[in-house]
C-alpha cells in the first residue's frame, strides 16, 4: 500500500472511527479463498447519492477508457481466471486496462485501512461498515440498469441509492458423496427428516460417518443457527422478533428446533466420533474420499470438495429436510458486494467492469455461487439438481441494528451457543442462560 504523508497515529484513529456492524444474515464466515469459507454476509439496508455518472455504455464501449484497479481476496485467480476475464472484457471495452491488487491478509481489515487512509482502489468489495457510511466512500450504481434484476438490492443501499451488488449468492443444503450413498443402499435423496435419519443410519451401518459437522471450528455451524431458524419459522426476518421478547431462545421456536436437530444427529452418532477434534481442511478430503458422506453447508463448498480429490459427478446437493412436511426450503445469502470508489478517476470504466462481471464473466459458476441476477439458471449440475427439487429459496434480510447492539452487549455468539446446547446435559439451561443475558442487555440499552 502506498504511504500517505501523515502520522501512523492519525491512521489508527481513522480506522477506529470506521464503525462496524454485527452479523446480519448470519453466515459469519470471513473472506473467501479457494480453500476457505465464504464472506461474511452481514449488512444493513440503505443508499445515498454520492454523485451521478453516465451509464457506462452510454457513449459506446469504445468511448470508455482508463486504468482501474480491483482489490480482491481471490488471490488464487490472479494470473489465471482473472486474466481470462480481462481478455474477454477487453473484447467489449478495448480501452479499459484492469489491474488486480491481492489482499494477502484479512480482507475486511485491509479494506478498512484503505478507507481510513483515503486511498481506495477503483473496484473493491464492501467491508463491514454501516450502510449510512456507504456514500462517504462509494459511487451509486443505480445507473447500471440492474436494480430490477439483482438479488439483495437493499443490502448495500442507503436512502434509496444502490452502492453494492452481490458477487454471487449461496444457499445451504446437504452436499454429499454419491458413491457413499450408493454403497449404503440409498437410492433416493431424503425428502423428510425421518427419511434423512434413516439414510444416516444406513451410512453409519456401512462404517461411513454420515455428516461432517466440523463442530470444533465453530463457524461451520453457522447454517444451523442463522439459516435454519429462519427456514423453520418461514420468516426471513425472524431474528428481529427477538426485540419483542425477553426470552428469544425457546425449545419450540426456530432457534430451539434448529439446535435440537443438530443435537439429535450427535446423540444418534451421526456426526464425527470426536466432535471436539475436527479438522476443516481434512474434512473436505474425507468427503471427497467417501469417509464422510455429507456436509450441511453452503453450495460454495461443492467445488472445494471436488478439488479435494473427487469427480464432479460424484458430488450432489439437496435441501436439508428439517421436518416431515416434504416441502423443501432453504435460505439464500449474499457473498461479498462489488463497489466502485466515488473518488475513482475512472468511475465509468470501473462501473463498466462491475456490470460485466455481474452479467458476462461467469464468476458465479467458477466460485460455486448462484447468480446475483434473479432467475438466472446455474450452469453447475449440483445447483440445477437442487433447484429442480422445487425448493423455495428464502432471500435473507439483515438484522435490525438494535438486535445487533443487544447481541453484542450480551456477547451472544450463536454458533458457540450451538456448541453448548449440543453437549449440555440440560440444553434448556443453556437457553435460559442466554435468555437472561439477552434480557439484561435489552433492558440496559433501553430497547
Amino acid at each position: 500500500m502506498r504511504n500517505k504523508l501523515f502520522s501512523l497515529c492519525f491512521v489508527i484513529i481513522m480506522i477506529l472511527s470506521v464503525s462496524l456492524t454485527g452479523c446480519g444474515s448470519g453466515n459469519g464466515n470471513q473472506a473467501a479463498t479457494a480453500t476457505d469459507k465464504p464472506a461474511d454476509t452481514a449488512g444493513n439496508t440503505g443508499g445515498d447519492n454520492a454523485g451521478t455518472t453516465t451509464e457506462p455504455a452510454a457513449g459506446g464501449a469504445a468511448d470508455i477508457s482508463g486504468t482501474i484497479t480491483f482489490l480482491t481476496n481471490r488471490t488464487d485467480m490472479i494470473g489465471k481466471e482473472y486474466d481470462e476475464y480481462v481478455k474477454r472484457f477487453n473484447e467489449k471495452y478495448p480501452n479499459i486496462k484492469v489491474e488486480f491488487e491481492a489482499s494477502q491478509t484479512d480482507y475486511n481489515q485491509q479494506a478498512k485501512v484503505r478507507m481510513a487512509s483515503g486511498e481506495l482502489p477503483d473496484v473493491m468489495f464492501i467491508p463491514t461498515i454501516p450502510n449510512s457510511d456507504l456514500p462517504k466512500y462509494f459511487a451509486p450504481l443505480d445507473d447500471l440498469g440492474l436494480n430490477d434484476q439483482i438479488t439483495f438490492k437493499d443490502f448495500k443501499s442507503y436512502e434509496g441509492k444502490l452502492y453494492g451488488i452481490t458477487t454471487g449468492n449461496s444457499t445451504s443444503g446437504i452436499v454429499y458423496n454419491k458413491k457413499a450413498f450408493a454403497e449404503a443402499g440409498i437410492t433416493e435423496i431424503p425428502k423428510t427428516w425421518d427419511e434423512f435419519l434413516a439414510a444416516a443410519q444406513k451410512l453409519k451401518d456401512k462404517g461411513i460417518i454420515p455428516l461432517a459437522s466440523n463442530f470444533k471450528d465453530k463457524w461451520p455451524l453457522n447454517n444451523w443457527v442463522y439459516d435454519m431458524p429462519r427456514i423453520i419459522e418461514g420468516k426471513a426476518d425472524f431474528p428481529n422478533d427477538k426485540l419483542n421478547t425477553d426470552t428469544p431462545f425457546t425449545m419450540d421456536n426456530g432457534y430451539g428446533k434448529a439446535l435440537s436437530l443438530l443435537r439429535e444427529l450427535n446423540e444418534k452418532g451421526f456426526l464425527e466420533k470426536d466432535i471436539n477434534s475436527t479438522n476443516w481442511e481434512q474434512s473436505k478430503k474425507d468427503i471427497a474420499a467417501g469417509k464422510f458422506a455429507m456436509y450441511y453447508l453452503g453450495n460454495w463448498v461443492i467445488n472445494q470438495v471436488i478439488g479435494a480429490g473427487t469427480t464432479e459427478d460424484n458430488v450432489g446437493f439437496f435441501p436439508l429436510p428439517y421436518d416431515n412436511s416434504g416441502t423443501p426450503a432453504a435460505a439464500l445469502s449474499p457473498d461479498f458486494f462489488y463497489a466502485v470508489a466515488k473518488d475513482s478517476k475512472n468511475v465509468d470504466a470501473a462501473k463498466a467492469f462491475v456490470k460485466w462481471m455481474i452479467e458476462e464473466s461467469g464468476y458465479e459458476d467458477f466460485a460455486g455461487f448462484i447468480s446475483p441476477l434473479k432467475g438466472k439458471e446455474s450452469n453447475l449440475a449440483q445447483l440445477k439438481d437442487f433447484q429442480a427439487t422445487g425448493v423455495v429459496l428464502q432471500e435473507g434480510t439483515p438484522d435490525d441494528a438494535a438486535v445487533t447492539d443487544i447481541s453484542n452487549k450480551a456477547q451472544i455468539d450463536l454458533p458457540a451457543i450451538a456448541q453448548e446446547f449440543v453437549l449440555a446435559k440440560d440444553p434448556q439451561a443453556v437457553l435460559d442462560k442466554w435468555n437472561k443475558a439477552w434480557a439484561k442487555s435489552k433492558k440496559d440499552l433501553g430497547k
